[in-house]
């Protein structure tokens, strides 16, 4: 483990962050809170802020001192630094604080991470923000580079990403319109890696019925409560969707065909998912309901890999379902992968990649692991401690340029916390399948409902470039969140609504 004791409790989120980000293996303790005093110290640290009287003729008057420490009790100072700061000036003093403790970093681990300084999950805000602003590519770039000493590789995707996003989103109504997402937390099983609100179906089948009554519920209030805005997107996911039975599926899309007006909808999308979980019946119901974009997942090609993960399906499901899609009619097909799982070297993502070559889907969602507290792959560490996940500039190379060969182009870009590598996912696809409700939720640019167990509503204000442009101030977002346990959803449907009803009164968002 590693600790990082401070002399004040400030910038503890930003500093866990980023020395996170140089060890994504270790526990990181900031002033020693939940600190397991018996595990091993790798190293410890010092920061000290130190504050001076208020001198108008100095620019920074304060500075932060850094020691990094090694030894059983830390007595030994092996590295240390410092910069001078305002503390008056909060935004620009976390930024020197960052740069400094990333420069100490690089120096102390011997190694540089590709999105620099950069933690949070939306680094294409920050391109896309400067270019409604009117700033030259090289502007960006230098800022960027200066700023958060982000990799020239990693801030020319963010700027493509950016400019495939402004170009989409040119025409889209933000103040007028809102999106759709609809939760279906059931699964067939639940993976090793994934710490999503999601159930096993075999446990929770007599629920379904009754999970649907509450989501018709929530849909009746939905509809009445956004009158005067026009719905641009759909998003059913989960969870696995396609855990539905058919009659099951087309009662969910008929409600939501005979509650919502859909003569604007731009994108409908379900997520299918486990390839195992789709079937002719199933898909000739999202056929008849008008669904435009599906999803199947197969996260890698190697079957050893799929069995170690708990994914219980097979490679040659994977192709199977891909092909009676495409036989069925479905012309926009989204394909997600994991590079970084468990034993995987970069053969076998290079072979992952020769697979989806061979059926050519029209997105190819690129995620690098992302282990969460509540996955299974960090609950029971020790039965994956001989499996290394790794990631590497290489192996995220071999992903781009295989998508690009493909006819596919990055449209939007996320980053996670625990990232193997400290890459990012990136979603590729072919000139006029780019997912629209994935770069809606990511930029936060329009409201989006969210029906179901575990969903978050997110309201948007101001809800527009132009407003942003005209009064200096950035997007504000109020969140609603439903209950996460399907129990309490279905026992609290009726306060859940209620949340949203007052949210929306305190907003005065109709």
């Amino acid at each position: 483990m590693i600790t990082v004791k401070l002399n004040e409790p400030n910038f503890e989120y930003d500093i866990h962050s980023l020395v996170k980000a140089f060890y994504p293996g270790e526990d990181v303790y900031v002033s020693d809170r939940d600190c397991r005093k018996t595990d091993p110290v790798s190293f410890r640290m010092t920061v000290t802020y130190e504050h001076a009287d208020e001198d108008a003729s100095q620019e920074f008057p304060g500075s932060i001192r850094f020691a990094f420490h090694a030894g059983a009790s830390g007595e030994e100072t092996e590295l240390s630094g410092s910069t001078a700061v305002n503390f008056s000036d909060r935004k620009e003093t976390k930024n020197r604080l960052k740069q400094k403790l990333y420069e100490l970093l690089c120096a102390y681990s011997g190694r540089t991470l590709p999105w620099g300084t950069l933690t949070g999950i939306r680094p294409t805000k920050i391109p896309l923000q400067m270019m409604e602003e009117g700033r030259s590519e090289a502007r960006i770039r230098s800022y960027m580079k200066e700023k958060y000493f982000a990799s020239e590789e990693k801030i020319g995707l963010a700027i493509e990403v950016a400019r495939k996003e402004e170009e989409l989103l040119a025409d889209m109504d933000y103040a007028n319109g809102y999106s759709l997402y609809i939760g279906i937390p059931f699964c067939p099983t639940t993976c090793a890696y994934c710490s999503f609100t999601s159930y096993p179906l075999t446990r929770w089948a007599d629920q379904v019925d009754r999970y649907l009554d509450c989501l018709e519920k929530e849909m009746d209030f939905t509809a009445q409560a956004v009158t005067g805005h026009h719905l641009d997107t759909i998003y059913i996911g989960g969870g696995t969707p396609t855990t539905l039975t058919p009659e099951q599926s087309d009662r969910l899309l008929t409600k939501i065909e005979q509650t919502f007006d859909l003569s604007h909808v731009r994108e409908f999308c379900v997520e299918g998912g486990r390839p195992d979980s789709i079937t002719r019946e199933k898909l000739a119901v999202l056929k008849q309901h008008s669904v435009t974009r599906i999803s199947i997942n197969p996260q890698t090609m190697k079957q050893e890999t799929l069995d170690l993960i708990g994914r219980r399906h097979t490679v040659q499901q994977t192709r199977e379902a891909f092909a009676l899609a495409r036989e069925m009619g479905f012309d926009d097909i989204n394909m997600d992968l994991i590079v970084g799982l468990p034993g995987e070297t970069i053969d076998d993502v290079r072979a992952t990649m020769e697979e989806m070559k061979a059926m050519k889907p029209d997105n190819l969602t690129v995620h690098s692991l992302a282990i969460k507290r509540a996955a299974r792959l960090r609950i029971q560490e020790e039965d994956y401690r001989g499996f290394r996940s790794d990631n590497t500039w290489e192996t995220i190379r071999l992903t781009a340029d295989a998508c690009r060969e493909m006819g596919l182009e990055p449209y939007y870009l996320y980053r996670q916390k625990n990232m193997a590598g400290n890459f990012e996912n990136v979603g590729y696809a072919r000139r006029g399948c780019e997912g629209l409700y994935n770069i809606l939720i990511m930029e936060e640019k329009q409201t989006i409902m969210a029906l179901g167990a575990g969903a978050s509503t997110k309201f948007v204000l101001p809800n527009t470039a132009q407003v942003r442009r005209q009064t200096g101030a950035s997007a504000r977002i109020e969140r609603v969140e439903n209950v996460k346990d399907i129990t309490n959803y279905l026992e609290r449907i009726d306060e859940m609504i209620e949340r949203k009803r007052r949210k929306m009164e305190e907003l005065g968002w109709h």
